[in-house]
């Protein structure tokens, strides 16, 4: 099997967070809209029904160009793709074959290590299709047009990649892009972002025959049909059979791809002009306008800042992903952006962002609001850094507090009232460190013979004894002064 050469291309079909559709002024977001409510004479392909380009879905087709890398094409021009499906009334989709938006770009993944620029052949604009349903058991399919003439940016990859999990890494920071630069709601439970994987097994350096499958939402399904259509398509030229060109799915219950229909070529879509949108033409000033507003940082420029912070690969990869998923709750990276200049600190909030918030957030325990995240972290540094509070208080006072909706007028005062706060009074820590060397004489005989584990122990029983409240640092030095004395 490893005498086999995969080829893969994927075309990525990202929906545009526009308020309205790509030529019709109806909402755009079907994703919890009652069916067949948001539609209009053009979704419905009536006789008469003439389309105005939505302005907006332009504007975002640009950011996503800038996001990959190239500027927008100045030209670009509109055609009809012929073909008859319940979810297309018109009988036709509008779309951009031989002058599209986007040409060329790159898409940057990092495999075991090493970073492989993956190219962009072009990307276009066009109108998604319907959503046909098809109830169990039941003879007949319910179409549902409220995503119908949705903007989409069709963005196509070159056939760059040669394994499933090269695959998933492009598709990923593909859509890191994309959110990033704000072109989508990248909501792909809702389809929002659709894959379609182009694959194909050699053993030269020929092509072999490609299949298609359509329609994968996850990261996950990306990888496994790849690595299920490599298995399948090596196994069939081992047994010296053909592999059919074709269209297929990806059945994720029984996790294996489906024949669906035979590949169609250009020819069968009977491409023409589309008469009734003219040419698209944009000026320098409009594309400067969308330049300008791009994202300072994109992720190739969290991943630098937050590498020059001491960060590993996965920590980085954490951040960068939880603040597409959490957007909505918290914002992490731009309050690390806020503190750059004083490292420590940003060092500080990323480490613990990774390490205490993140995992508390999913584990449901954030209600304290947006405006206040910053403010108790920061407090947690200053009263950590001031050795007022021990790593494990600081986590027990962190996660009682989001766990309220806002914060104490003085955390330090909250925190001495609730016994977070820990003692630096050597006297207070000396007589508590003589009773607990007094309960435990094996471990200063060991301690005196050379034994240092021990001194970790009687460290432990002195926490235990201030209920945690004692300053660690500062026990295990009297402990090591009064050991000295006996």
């Amino acid at each position: 099997m490893s005498d086999f050469e995969p080829t893969i291309g994927i075309e990525c079909h990202v929906q545009l967070k526009t308020k309205t559709k790509l030529f019709a002024a109806v909402g755009n977001d079907a994703r919890e809209a009652e069916p067949n409510t948001l539609i209009s004479h053009i979704c419905l392909g009536m006789p008469g029904a003439l389309p105005y380009l939505n302005e907006q879905a332009v504007d975002l087709a640009c950011r996503a160009a800038f996001a990959l890398g190239v500027e927008p094409q100045k030209f670009s021009k509109f055609d009809r793709k012929h073909y008859f499906y319940p979810d297309l009334p018109k009988g036709y989709q509008i779309t951009q074959l031989h002058h599209p938006i986007v040409l060329g770009g790159k898409v940057k993944i990092k495999i075991d290590g090493k970073e492989k620029p993956i190219g962009v052949t072009r990307a276009h604009l066009e109108e998604d299709a319907g959503k046909n349903t098809h109830p169990e058991g039941k003879d007949y399919s319910l179409v549902d047009l409220n995503r119908a003439g949705t903007p989409l940016l069709e963005i196509v990859s070159e056939p760059d990649l040669h394994s499933a999990q090269e695959a998933k890494a492009y598709a990923t920071e593909l859509y890191l892009l994309m959110k990033y630069a704000d072109v989508t709601e990248g909501d792909l439970y809702h389809g929002n972002m659709r894959f379609d994987v182009n694959v194909s097994v050699s053993k030269d350096s020929k092509l072999g025959i490609r299949t298609e499958t359509k329609n994968l939402n996850s990261f996950k399904s990306v990888e496994k049909a790849i690595e299920y259509e490599i298995k399948r398509q090596t196994e069939l030229i081992q047994k010296g059979k053909a592999v059919t060109q074709e269209t297929r799915g990806w059945d994720d219950a029984k996790q294996k791809t489906t024949t669906q229909r035979s590949k169609e070529e250009a020819h069968d879509y009977r491409y023409m002009p589309d008469p009734d949108i003219p040419p698209l033409e944009l000026t320098d000033k409009f594309i400067n306008k969308v330049k300008s507003e791009m994202p300072v940082m994109m992720p190739d420029d969290w991943r630098y800042k937050l590498k020059g912070l001491g960060l590993n690969d996965q920590q980085i990869e954490i951040l960068i992903q939880s603040e597409l998923e959490l957007q909505d709750k918290i914002s992490i990276l731009p309050l690390i952006e806020q503190h750059l200049s004083d490292k420590a600190l940003a060092k500080f909030l990323a480490n613990w962002n990774v390490n205490v918030f993140l995992p508390l957030v999913r584990e449901g325990k954030l209600k304290l609001g947006k405006d206040y995240h910053l403010a108790l972290e920061k407090s947690i540094y200053d009263l950590t850094n001031q050795n007022k509070l021990s790593s494990t208080n600081a986590k027990a006072l962190f996660e009682k507090l989001i766990s309220q909706e806002k914060l104490p007028e003085k955390v330090e005062d909250y925190a001495k009232a609730k016994g977070y706060i820990q003692v630096s009074d050597e006297s207070e820590i000396a007589k508590i460190v003589s009773d607990v060397l007094t309960a435990n004489p094996q471990a200063v005989e060991d301690i005196k013979k050379g034994e240092m584990k021990a001194t970790g122990f009687l460290v432990g029983q002195v926490m235990k004894a201030s209920r945690g409240q004692a300053n660690p640092a500062l026990a295990q030095k009297l402990i090591k002064s009064q050991i000295d004395k006996l």
